[in-house]
């Protein structure tokens, strides 16, 4: 089963391959997706990437958390369900 992880404060010019390519050196990545706003299509700094296997979600919240990828120092922990978030003002509509 794959294992999630939210990856924060990720530079605006980072794109889904170059996050895959950072967290490669963690382990195997099944995938891994910087969200973007919806109307502009432009990074909200922020992103997920999915690890193969238990081994390699620990390790690269280990090693990856704290490394600079351009030139940012990135926040990698579990991604929480979708379910145990705290609503936004956005869904409040």
């Amino acid at each position: 089963m794959d294992k999630k992880l939210y990856v924060g404060n990720l530079s605006y010019n980072v794109d889904d391959r170059q996050l895959e390519e950072a967290f490669a050196a963690a382990g195997s990545v099944t995938s891994a997706k910087v969200i973007t706003d919806r109307e502009t299509g432009r990074s909200r700094g922020f992103g997920f990437v999915e690890m193969a296997n238990e081994e390699d979600h620990q390790k690269a919240i280990e090693t990856m958390n704290g490394t600079e990828l351009d030139g940012r120092p990135l926040k990698v922990n579990e991604a929480r369900p979708m379910n145990d978030r705290p609503r936004s003002n956005f869904d409040r509509n």
